[in-house]
């Protein structure tokens, strides 16, 4: 079992607010923090204040202890694959080792419009995300010298990487000895995600989707893995599904406070697969009595009061971690806050 926090920041959180979020989610257990990377506000009013993810988990890197940090997801569109792999390094060394790294072909056309970034057709930018993982495999995990020429017309040649990510236990190993960040491939489900996560991604994270979606994606995934003869319980799978924890019974679905304006409307309409669960007491006791459980070292997703476990569980709020010996108290979680849920499995 694991429990950790995502957040939404683009709809109008400061670097303070994010960073308040961040020491109250460590503080309160949760494994890992994780936040969307978008440059636009949405869903709701547009142009509320928004910031960038990785400069942000740079600051949170320094300014919290244990938490787990990442991002769900980076769209590959936002930065250059080599660029990135450095920017990801250097945070994860800022951290200590605590960085795991979301990345997806992106999809709102319009914060790449309002920033002058290109925001090429899906079949080009899914092949600047499989060039993506194969540098940021090649950049942590080969030998110096590494070259590669990819299909997307990225070339690397003669790499010499340094420094490579934080070797702390618990993560992935490479070929060279060391260890690297978790990799999680985001995507609605597509076959060439599946393809893309069963040879480059350590999970899965399945967004907005219906508990069959979510079962009908986990069997394409397992198909996906054995093709290329990989075990598919090497792969963790989350799903990102959106939960409302109001204050009381009623306020998780009534539609007022914070709730509607964080999402931009009413809980029943903010997003499809959203799910209104109760209040912060009557959900604690809920997720108290689930078992802790094996699976994947860390998940991802997002929210407000969230856990993650092994094959196929759903979670409550935001995001993915590290497993811990004692979950959040649901009932110190702010509450009225929309979340997005995810569950992992491996």
């Amino acid at each position: 079992m694991r429990f950790a926090l995502m957040l939404e920041p683009q709809q109008g959180m400061s670097y303070a607010d994010q960073l308040a979020s961040a020491k109250r989610a460590e503080a309160n257990g949760f494994d890992a923090f994780f936040r969307a990377d978008h440059f636009a506000s949405f869903p709701g009013e547009a142009g509320q204040p928004t910031t960038d993810a990785w400069s942000v988990l740079a600051g949170l890197a320094r300014e919290t202890e244990r938490i787990g940090l990442g991002a769900l997801v980076s769209p590959v569109t936002f930065r250059h694959a080599g660029v990135f792999a450095k920017v990801v390094t250097t945070v994860d060394e800022m951290s200590g080792g605590r960085i795991e790294v979301g990345v997806g072909a992106g999809w709102n056309d319009l914060e790449h419009q309002q920033l002058g970034l290109a925001f090429p057709p899906i079949e080009e930018r899914a092949n600047m995300l499989e060039d993506q993982l194969a540098i940021l495999h090649g950049l942590w995990g080969e030998p110096d010298g590494w070259s590669f020429e990819g299909i997307s017309g990225v070339k690397v040649e003669d790499a010499l990487f340094r420094p490579r990510p934080v070797d702390v236990p618990g993560r992935p190993s490479t070929s060279v000895g060391g260890k690297r960040p978790r990799i999680i491939v985001g995507s609605s489900g597509t076959p060439r995600s599946y393809r893309l996560a069963a040879r480059y991604a350590d999970e899965y994270n399945l967004s907005s989707a219906s508990p069959d979606r979510a079962a009908e994606v986990r069997g394409k995934l397992d198909e996906a893995c054995r093709e290329i003869g990989r075990d598919p319980e090497t792969l963790a799978r989350s799903t990102m599904a959106g939960v409302l924890v109001g204050r009381s019974e009623g306020g998780s679905s009534s539609g007022s406070g914070s709730s509607s304006r964080l999402s931009g409307t009413t809980p029943r309409r903010a997003r499809p697969g959203w799910r209104s669960v109760g209040s912060a007491g009557s959900t604690g006791p809920r997720i108290r009595r689930v078992p802790r459980c094996s699976g994947s070292r860390r998940p991802a997703s997002s929210g407000s009061c969230s856990r993650t476990s092994s094959r196929g569980t759903s979670t409550w709020s935001m995001s993915s971690a590290r497993r811990s010996s004692r979950g959040p108290d649901p009932e110190r979680c702010r509450a009225d806050q929309p979340s997005a849920a995810s569950a992992a499995s491996r």
